[in-house]
Parts: structure tokens; C-alpha cells; sequence
């Protein structure tokens, strides 16, 4: 091929190579070429703005108005969570100025609920190492006593040893922390005055209902007896509370507002904590004495179930002491108390208050109410001799009611005997005769020895600051009506006898009254017949000393007592003691301590039948010193034999320490001079990671 052909060739394949490459000119027009459409753009682009405007309006208008109180709830709620600090209680002093029930420091192991949900494994890690099971532990994380966001308490006054391991394995207990909290201690013991005192407990359902404006939730800590309940409003203080800042998950952020709680008022109370604390011991070892020694009438064993003492000032009506036996330790309130021990405390009726919440037959006690009737109306000179044969016959008797014969105890004769006489020997024949007289006249009105009976408030409550009381029963046809149709075969007369009045007028039938209110009978009678009020408190304070308030005595009724009233019997009641014929001669000679010539001491003994095969209750109510008496001591031992023999020595004794240690005016706290807090046994140490706060609401 010639050079020219080969030159040919090379260009027509170097136009086909070109042919087969396209551009985008080949393809897409240029802009000059297509005509412009603007408006399509701006449709599609609108039409999209359109559609997210919309939604976005739609979302708003949901969050702003449909929904707007669940949204500020849960924003509110996700952010801040105000937790409620309980006020420390306030104090409870003595007369002295001695704290009686004060507040102490301890430590609280403490479990975060939320944690617990987010690490279920720390449960059964906790529980194996303070001896509880996982189903205990849940159970309580998951009470409505607790709100969801503060800590369960689960061990209260942890040890030592128990912190410093929670503390040294910090990383295995996630949630788990110890708080520093208050509770209250009884630097002068927990036994001396616990039914006094009373002790703190979480707050019922019904207290809960009670006082739903007060501020009170379902962890609120509350008196629960005594002195605590009857003084909680003063008590409980004023609660702090923390504003804590949580995420999403409900975690503790820490604390962005702290308001401190405010101690709650100072109660300072009539009673002296020294005489309280002999009361205790001379009761307690009196009845465990008595269970020892036999009735030399019966031949028996008393029981001595119960017993109680109380002591009053009869010129003011202030409580300057008050036992109740058996009794338990306010200690075991604190701390916890096992299933076995409540069941002990429960069945052993420690915690009935037998000073103001016990019924007994009066017995001879109760003749000093008939002997004022008897005076007031004119129905006898109280000189006027009665010859006690021992037994007496009621004149107008028929075969039927509550009997025709009533014998003297042990059917002794006593002769001729005038009142005072009569009151000195315990004379059974003579208020037979006055009963007697009585109900065979309607002179006297219908219940002339229930109304005078009234008037010294045996058929009522006596108004202590106290919870608990009961009110006594004077017998009459009245109530006998009431108790049969409570208990027919119990009380199955309705009709009133003579015979009835007979046995009333010397403390018997169905009269039953509390220790207490006879107290404040005999009270009544040696002041000249100012009917008083007993009071506990003698006044508030604040947390610093300040008084706030001093109680004043509380006058509820006034008895008759001109000197010819009160002069024969006051003469008896000394004789009881100090004349040798006196029933409690021979117990006073033993157990006082004291000079009688110059601490002067009267009283009556109080022998009450129980029924067959059962001790009869032992009674003693003395006052002293005479003329011018500052206290009535009344004790009552259920079941215990003769007054003479049980009663009769605790009160000899508790005169002996008050003939000692004479009761002081008041001490009212000052700022000076505030009564000094309890120092404390630590029983725990303290961590890095606590924190204050109060239990004891």
C-alpha cells in the first residue's frame, strides 16, 4: 500500500474513536436552548415548608395547650424533688431542770430505691450482711411509708463494725449510704417513768386521717403514749426540708436548697425524775415481795398482778409522780423489739397504764366518801357512839337482794366506835349503819352518797394531760340498769336493794375506780375542797430556755367542807397511822424512816374483795405532812391482800423519801440555763459520705 493509502486509513479510525465518546452538551441541553420555569420550584419547595410548619404547629399546640399541665409536671417533677426533713422532738424535763427525754445522735444505713431498681443484685447483698431476706428488704423499699425518692432506712442505730464495711466496700453496695439522724434517749433511764413518758412510733392511719392539714405524711414519726401523745402538737417541731436536684433517671444531683428543721418545744413537767425513779423501785420490789409472802387469812399467795402510785400536790393538783407496774423499757422503742419481746410486753400488760386506766374496787378507801355524805346531810353525829358487833343485820331485810347479814373482815368486834374511830380501825359495822340509813330514808334525796361522790369526781375522768384515762363507777341503781344490759349474767340484779346501798357505802358492789381519781379525792378533802385537775406539764419552753408558757392549776368542782365536816374525819385518817389501834400503825412503825412526831402522816387503808378464790386489791392513800399538807400519795396493788400489808409499806416508803428530799418549787428552763442535753455513748462512727437529718418527727 502506498503511503497515501496508509494515511487515509489512520484518519478515518481516529473519526470513529471521537464519534463513539459523548459529552454532556450532547445530552443536556444548555440553558439557552430550554425555556426557564421558576414557579414549579417554588410550589415543591413551599408545598415541604408548608407541611413542616404544620407539624410543628400541631406539636406545639399538643404540648402548650392540650397537655401543658403534664408536661410542666414531668419537666418540673424530672427536675427537682423537695424532700421533707423531720424536726427533732423537743425536749421533756423534770421540775429540776433534768432532761427526762432528750435526743441523741445515731447512725442510719440508708437504701436508694431507684439504685435498688437498677442494681437488684445490692438487695440480696444487703440483706445477707444485716441478717434480713431479700423479701423483707423489698418489702420495705416498696412501703408507702417511704416517698419513691428519699432513702428507706433499713438498719436504725447500725453498729460500728457494719458501717465501716459498708464504707470499705463502697463499690459492692451501690445505693447504699449512712445517714446521721436523731432519736430519743433517756439519760435518767427508760424505765423510771415510761408510762409517764410514753414513747415515739410511726404515725397510725387514723393519726395520719386526724391531722391531714398538719403537715404529716405517712413517715412521720408520732407519740404514741403518755406525755410523746398527749404533748405531740408541741413535741414534733417544725419540719426543714431539701430541694435535690435529679435527672431523667431519678439520680441524686445534690442538693440546690436547704431549709433547716426547727427543734420542737421543750415540755418541763410538775413531776420530780429523783422521787419518780424511789416510786419505781419501792413499787416494783414491794410487789415481788408480796407474791412471796402469805396471806395469814386466806392462807394464799397474793398474785399481786399489777400496781400502781401516784402522787399529788393537794394544793395545786400538779403530778409529782406517777408508776404504773409491770412496766417496760422505753429503750426497746428505739432501738426495735423483736416479735417475742412485744408478744412478752403485750401479754404481761406492761403497757396499760394502771395509774389512770385501772378499775378497782375502792373497798375501805371509799369510806371517806360516805363519812363527808353522812356529815353533810346531818344523818349521824360524828361523835356519836355505834356498838360493832361484828355483824350487822339489816333491819328491814327480805330474803332476797344482796343479803341480810354483813360481817366485819375476820368478823373482829370492834365495840363502841364514833366516826373518827371508826375511820382509824376501819370499822365495816359502822358504814353498814350509815349505808343503812341512807337507803332507808328518802330524806336524803335518792343517791345522797353517789352525789357527793360525784361532786369528788369518782364517777368521771379527772381531766390529766394524759391519754388513756378511764372514768371510775359509783354503784347506784342507775348504773347497775347499765351493766346488766352490757353483762346480764355478770350483774344479773336490776332491782336496787337496800341491801345494795349497804354495800356501796363501804366501797363495794359494782364500784370501781382508777388510783388516780381516789388520789384526787383525798386531795380534795385534806386541801378543804378545791377538786383540782391533775397536771403533768407545769409549762413550755423553747429549744434555747425561753418560757412560752406556765399552766396554770385547773379547778373542776368544790366539795362542802366546813370544819365539821372535815375536822372528824381528818382526825380517823391521822389515827390510821399514828394511833396504835390505827390499821396502818404496825406498816408505817416498820417502813417510815422518818420522825412522825414532826412529819405528821394520815391516810386509810382499802381492803377489796375480788370474788372467791381471789386475793382482795390492797389500797393505801396517805397525805402528809399535817397541818399543812404538800402531798397525797395513793397505791393500789391488784390482788394484793390487805392494804395494811402491801399498800401501806410502798406508801411509807415513798414518804420516807420525800421527808428527805422535799419537793422544790419548779425550775423553768432560762437562757441562761437550758436543760443540758444527754451525752451520748457513741455507738457508731462517722463516714466520709453522711449527711444530718431526723427521725424522730
Amino acid at each position: 500500500m502506498s503511503v497515501l493509502g496508509r494515511i487515509r486509513n489512520r484518519e478515518s479510525r481516529l473519526r470513529l474513536r471521537v464519534k463513539r465518546t459523548l459529552r454532556m452538551a450532547d445530552v443536556v441541553p444548555s440553558p439557552d436552548d430550554v425555556a426557564s420555569r421558576p414557579e414549579i420550584r417554588l410550589l415543591v419547595i413551599g408545598a415541604v415548608v408548608a407541611v413542616l410548619f404544620a407539624v410543628m404547629v400541631i406539636r406545639l399546640f399538643s404540648l402548650q395547650v392540650v397537655h401543658s399541665a403534664t408536661a410542666k409536671a414531668n419537666a418540673n417533677g424530672n427536675a427537682l424533688r423537695v424532700v421533707s426533713l423531720p424536726a427533732p422532738r423537743g425536749i421533756i424535763a423534770d421540775r429540776t431542770n433534768h432532761v427526762m427525754v432528750g435526743n441523741g445522735v445515731t447512725q442510719t444505713v440508708v437504701l436508694s430505691r431507684e439504685y435498688a431498681i437498677q442494681n437488684p443484685t445490692v438487695v440480696g447483698q444487703l440483706a445477707a450482711l444485716i441478717g434480713e431476706t431479700p423479701k423483707q428488704l423489698w418489702a420495705l423499699l416498696y412501703s408507702n411509708q417511704y416517698l419513691p425518692y428519699q432513702p428507706v432506712p433499713v438498719v436504725r442505730a447500725a453498729s460500728l463494725s457494719l458501717i465501716q464495711y459498708l464504707e470499705e466496700h463502697a463499690r459492692d453496695f451501690p445505693g447504699v449510704s449512712v445517714e446521721t439522724t436523731t432519736q430519743r434517749v433517756y439519760p435518767l433511764g427508760g424505765t423510771s417513768a415510761a408510762h409517764l413518758l410514753g414513747y415515739v412510733g410511726s404515725i397510725s392511719a387514723a393519726q395520719l386521717a386526724a391531722h391531714s392539714n398538719d403537715g404529716y405524711t405517712a413517715a412521720s414519726r408520732y407519740g404514741q403514749a403518755g406525755v410523746e401523745n398527749f404533748y405531740q402538737s408541741q413535741l414534733r417541731g417544725v419540719n426543714g426540708s431539701e430541694s435535690v436536684a435529679v435527672n431523667s433517671h431519678g439520680q441524686d444531683l445534690g442538693v440546690v436548697k436547704y431549709v433547716a428543721p426547727r427543734t420542737g418545744t421543750t415540755v418541763v413537767l410538775n413531776v420530780d425524775a429523783g422521787l419518780q425513779a424511789d416510786m419505781t423501785t419501792v413499787l416494783a420490789q414491794q410487789i415481788k415481795a408480796d407474791r412471796q409472802t402469805i396471806d395469814p387469812i386466806s392462807h394464799l399467795y397474793p398474785k399481786a398482778i399489777n400496781g400502781s402510785a401516784v402522787v399529788l400536790d393537794p394544793n395545786t393538783g400538779a403530778v409529782l409522780g406517777l408508776v404504773s407496774y409491770p412496766s417496760f423499757d422505753l429503750n426497746g422503742f428505739v432501738t426495735g423489739l423483736t416479735q417475742t419481746q412485744i408478744n412478752g410486753i403485750l401479754n404481761s400488760g406492761a403497757l396499760n397504764n394502771y395509774a389512770i386506766g385501772g378499775l378497782y374496787a375502792p373497798g375501805s378507801t371509799f369510806k371517806m366518801i360516805t363519812a363527808t355524805a353522812a356529815l353533810q346531810h346531818h344523818i349521824i353525829n360524828p361523835y356519836q357512839t355505834i356498838n360493832d358487833t361484828g355483824t350487822f343485820r339489816v333491819p328491814t331485810c327480805q330474803k332476797h337482794g344482796a343479803g341480810c347479814l354483813f360481817h366485819d373482815d375476820d368478823n373482829h368486834a370492834l365495840g363502841y366506835v364514833d366516826m373518827p374511830m371508826a375511820l382509824t380501825q376501819s370499822s365495816d359495822y359502822y358504814f353498814y349503819n350509815l349505808g343503812y340509813l341512807f337507803g332507808a330514808s328518802s330524806a336524803f334525796g335518792s343517791t345522797p352518797i353517789q352525789d357527793v361522790a360525784a361532786l369528788y369526781g369518782l364517777d368521771s375522768v379527772t381531766g390529766i394531760d394524759l391519754p388513756g384515762e378511764v372514768a371510775g363507777r359509783v354503784d347506784s341503781p342507775k348504773v347497775r340498769l347499765v351493766l346488766h344490759a352490757q353483762a346480764p349474767k355478770a350483774f344479773p340484779n336490776t332491782t336496787w336493794y337496800i341491801g345494795d346501798n349497804v354495800e356501796m357505802a363501804f366501797g363495794q358492789g359494782a364500784t370501781a375506780v382508777t388510783p388516780l381519781a381516789m388520789a384526787d379525792a383525798y386531795a380534795t378533802l385534806v386541801n378543804g375542797g378545791t377538786h383540782y385537775a391533775p397536771e403533768v406539764a407545769a409549762g413550755l419552753a423553747t429549744p434555747a430556755g425561753k418560757v412560752i408558757l406556765r399552766y396554770g392549776s385547773r379547778v373542776t368542782s368544790h366539795v362542802s367542807l366546813p370544819s365539821s365536816v372535815q375536822a372528824p374525819i381528818i382526825q380517823g385518817l391521822l389515827g390510821v397511822v399514828n394511833n396504835s389501834k390505827g390499821t396502818a400503825y404496825p406498816s408505817f412503825q416498820r417502813y417510815a424512816t422518818y420522825n412522825q412526831a414532826s412529819f405528821v402522816v394520815g391516810g386509810k387503808t382499802g381492803t377489796a374483795s375480788n370474788g372467791p378464790g381471789l386475793e382482795p386489791n390492797s389500797w393505801f392513800i396517805g397525805f402528809g405532812p399535817w397541818p399543812h399538807p404538800k402531798y397525797v400519795i395513793a397505791c393500789v396493788i391488784g390482788q394484793g391482800g390487805y392494804g395494811a400489808s402491801a399498800a401501806a409499806p410502798v406508801v411509807a416508803q415513798i414518804f420516807s423519801y420525800l421527808n428527805q428530799h422535799p419537793i422544790q418549787p419548779v425550775a423553768f428552763p432560762s437562757l441562761a440555763h437550758p436543760p443540758q442535753l444527754p451525752v451520748m455513748n457513741p455507738k457508731t462512727g462517722t463516714g466520709s459520705k453522711t449527711k444530718t437529718t431526723t427521725t424522730t418527727g
